[in-house]
């Protein structure tokens, strides 16, 4: 055996950790978790991280290790979770990197059930493999990883879960666009008498309306069997900078009579701006960003839409999904892409194929008994 893996310590190790992917993928596919998040998980100790190497030192793979109790809870075992996991093609090393990363997981989740990834640091957060659509680009808070990675994972006893689709729509703007108000059909005279009331993202109110949000995120996703709750910390974590990027026309919530019913979340696409600077967001990389963000209004990411119980069924979404199209084309953006939907949420994916959207990316991740 000639890979070695080893714990991440100090600065070089930690670069070299930050660094493998950009050097194992295209560059104008893959984006890259960002560099500042993987520091702060490393100096809170959030997570252990660890790379791997030929013999010659030189890294090869990467992964990283927690545990969440809130998980063991929603799918009923003791999982140890991975995450950040990228390997080397074997053909191209000679060796199978990713059985050395996986012998790791089963040595760390001694007393755990399963082990399950990748997450970073929860499914409802970020992760997972891609095992179609290799030759299309990634794009934030998705994933995006060569064609060998699925067999990876099952040639090592991985097992598919929660299998999901990423979408695309294109062409928002164009000549053959679908009209939003043919596509998502509500009667308007519903507005009235039911006391709604569409309500738009504000960048100098939004930590006034995370709280609101939150409440509508955990209590629509729930039913969900991946889903954890999101703490006020987490959330407020997960959205620490969005004001500065924010279009606010593409935040948008409803409430019925004055109570919170639905929501939906799509930001400005800035992958590609990510993918230049290779992950590395410090302050002058935000400020470039916030320079420059109005050359990022054409290409739009879908993150995430719900219905509180209680209220779903009603077309509740049908009416946010019209106003946001309708935004989406009165602000100049041709595409819109959405984070994973699983198959089993019909409902969700015929919102995309109204407007004439495909599955772009094939999704799972993945979960192997501890042996």
């Amino acid at each position: 055996m000639t890979i070695t893996v080893t714990k991440v310590g100090g600065r070089n190790e930690l670069r070299e950790f930050c660094e493998l992917p950009l050097r194992l993928h295209p560059r104008d596919r893959y984006v890259p978790t960002l560099e500042p998040q993987i520091r702060t998980w490393h100096r809170e100790r959030t997570v252990e991280l660890h790379v791997a190497r030929d013999a010659a030192g030189t890294p090869v793979g990467r992964i990283c290790l927690h545990r969440y109790p809130g998980f063991d809870s929603r799918i009923g075992k003791r999982a140890q979770l991975f995450g950040l996991t990228e390997f080397a093609d074997p053909q191209d090393v000679g060796e199978d990197v990713a059985m050395e990363l996986f012998d790791l997981t089963e040595r760390a989740g001694a007393g755990t059930e399963v082990a399950f990834g990748p997450v970073s640091l929860l499914p409802n957060q970020s992760g997972g493999v891609i095992t179609s659509g290799f030759g299309d680009r990634g794009f934030i808070d998705s994933a995006w990883n060569p064609a060998y990675y699925p067999a990876a994972y099952e040639r090592h006893g991985f097992t598919r879960r929660f299998g999901a689709d990423t979408w695309v729509c294109e062409d928002l703007d164009g000549p053959a666009a679908v009209d939003p108000g043919q596509a998502f059909l509500f009667d308007d005279s519903r507005i009235a008498s039911e006391g709604l009331r569409i309500h738009h993202g504000s960048r100098w109110k939004l930590a006034e309306q995370l709280p609101l949000l939150r409440g509508m995120l955990n209590a629509s996703f729930a039913q969900l069997g991946y889903y954890t709750e999101i703490s006020a910390a987490e959330l407020a974590a997960q959205t620490d900078g969005l004001a500065h990027l924010l279009d606010e026309q593409l935040l948008l919530y409803l409430t019925a009579e004055g109570e919170p019913v639905a929501f939906v979340l799509a930001v400005p696409d800035i992958s590609e701006f990510v993918m230049a600077a290779r992950g590395r967001m410090g302050l002058p990389q935000q400020l470039r960003l916030l320079a420059t963000r109005g050359r990022y209004r054409s290409e739009a990411v879908l993150i995430i839409k719900g219905t509180v119980p209680g209220h779903q069924g009603k077309g509740y979404l049908t009416l946010l999904a019209r106003e946001l199209h309708r935004n989406l084309r009165s602000g100049g953006y041709r595409t819109l892409r959405s984070t994973f939907v699983e198959h089993g949420n019909a409902a969700s994916a015929a919102q995309y194929r109204r407007v004439g959207g495909r599955p772009l990316h094939g999704y799972t991740f993945y979960e192997r008994a501890m042996r």
